[in-house]
């Protein structure tokens, strides 16, 4: 069954069951208030009898009192303490054949007579006699028989009346409910058969969930297609970036057995450019996992950490490992909130890329302020012109390729910095002129907020 058929049905059934449940109150309710003022006067009227039995002599016809305060269509008996008849008047034949006894605590007696309501009343009296008896008010409801039957077609030409609009308006309803799921799974099906991210049209209007949940998908949308798009370019510059380094390694190879055992130079120059490429391929690699990794399950271990302390042993180590000049100008005992072996990592990786790019000594500066640290990084190189800056950190960029080949990078270090430095809350500046150098300057927070919020 269609959701469009479900919705017609059961909004539609359930609307009419209220209506009838409704309809049926309505009825019922109108039965009982008729009843009850009919009971109302049929005892006003039996008090106003028997104010005039109290008044009657011997010689007057007790019956003749009754006749007059008989109800229309209606009787009135008289009977002892046995329940034995004295005597009883009626307004017709069938009136007589009715017999009825008042049930205890209930005010009224109520029965039906040819599908006709029927009433009775009983009040204790005193007789002429002077004993005690029943004195019971007996009265036919035609006119009320007869505005219930009109009151019950009333009701059912209302409740038919009634589910033409009831109708009309639930597929009216579903329309409006379906026709953006309509859109919603053509436009799922466009994408599945042509393979292309098509989005909903017309959604930007609208408050409700329906529109809500159109710019979502759209939304969801952009964000594959964009995804997509990076996949295909970072597959696409992967193999690029790996078949590059195994073509190297398949030349030299073919170099070392066509000629590599007779002639012991040519056979070092292969098996160097075999390592070099091996070792370049391999480092690749393992940026290309690391890039791959879910950032959002990524574990921090927050702590209060000295980062000068941190600086001057990372940089001892590119000290000990390239043998290069590191400088480190600042304060000592600069403390923040951060993952240390995060953030020691980012500092390789900026550390590295400045070895690579410059010959001249490397530059590092350590600041505070009121909010954060200020860890500036500074090379004497070639610089980077201001246009390629703004695509610095995107995966496989290079701003010189022939220099990257002969420094050996891979175009991925300074991408795996911008997450982690983004995981950890650092923002990164880059400052270049060309011919003069580079700066990469940390920005990190020094308060314990972003211990609370990163660890949860």
């Amino acid at each position: 069954m269609k959701l469009r058929t479900k919705i017609h049905l059961f909004t539609t059934l359930l609307m009419m069951i209220l209506l009838i449940l409704m309809n049926i109150g309505v009825y019922l309710l109108y039965e009982q208030l008729s009843i009850n003022t009919e009971y109302k006067q049929l005892k006003s009227r039996g008090e106003e009898l028997l104010t005039a039995l109290n008044q009657i002599t011997e010689e007057t016809n007790p019956n003749m009192i009754l006749r007059a305060y008989m109800p229309t269509a209606g009787a009135v008996r008289v009977k002892d303490e046995t329940g034995e008849e004295i005597t009883s008047v009626e307004s017709s034949l069938s009136m007589a054949n009715i017999q009825l006894e008042m049930q205890h605590g209930k005010p009224y007696e109520k029965s039906e007579i040819n599908g006709s309501p029927i009433i009775m009343t009983e009040t204790p009296a005193i007789w002429i006699d002077g004993n005690v008896v029943k004195l019971q008010l007996i009265q036919r409801l035609d006119e009320l028989a007869a505005n219930q039957t009109l009151l019950k077609l009333i009701l059912i030409a209302v409740t038919i009346l009634a589910a033409i609009p009831l109708l009309l308006s639930n597929m009216a309803l579903s329309r409006i409910i379906l026709k953006p799921l309509e859109r919603l799974s053509e436009a799922m099906k466009k994408s599945g058969s042509s393979g292309t991210y098509e989005k909903i049209d017309h959604v930007d209007v609208g408050k409700d969930e329906l529109a809500e949940i159109g710019r979502t998908f759209n939304g969801m949308m952009e964000v594959l297609e964009t995804n997509y798009k990076k996949q295909e370019q970072f597959v696409s510059n992967a193999s690029h970036e790996l078949k590059t380094p195994l073509t190297v390694i398949e030349s030299y190879s073919k170099l070392l057995l066509r000629r590599g055992f007779t002639n012991e130079k040519v056979a070092k120059e292969a098996l160097e450019a075999i390592v070099n490429e091996s070792s370049r391929m391999n480092e690749l690699i393992v940026q290309m996992l690391e890039l791959a990794k879910n950032k959002e399950n990524l574990s921090l271990t927050i702590d209060k950490i000295d980062l000068s302390q941190l600086l001057e042993n990372t940089l001892l180590q590119m000290r000990q490992a390239y043998n290069r000049e590191f400088e480190f100008r600042g304060d000592s005992q600069l403390f923040a909130y951060t993952d240390s072996k995060k953030i020691k990592q980012l500092f390789f990786i900026l550390l590295d890329n400045a070895r690579k790019y410059s010959d001249d000594k490397i530059v590092v500066t350590a600041s505070k302020n009121e909010s954060f640290l200020s860890i500036a990084i500074q090379d004497f190189g070639i610089g980077i012109p201001e246009e390629q800056l703004p695509h610095l950190f995107d995966r496989f960029y290079r701003v010189n390729q022939d220099r990257n080949r002969k420094t050996g990078g891979t175009g991925l270090g300074l991408a795996i910095a911008r997450e982690l430095a983004e995981r950890l809350d650092i923002d990164i500046q880059v400052d270049s002129k060309v011919g003069s150098g580079t700066c990469f300057t940390l920005l990190i927070p020094i308060n314990d907020e972003f211990s609370e919020v990163k660890s949860e």
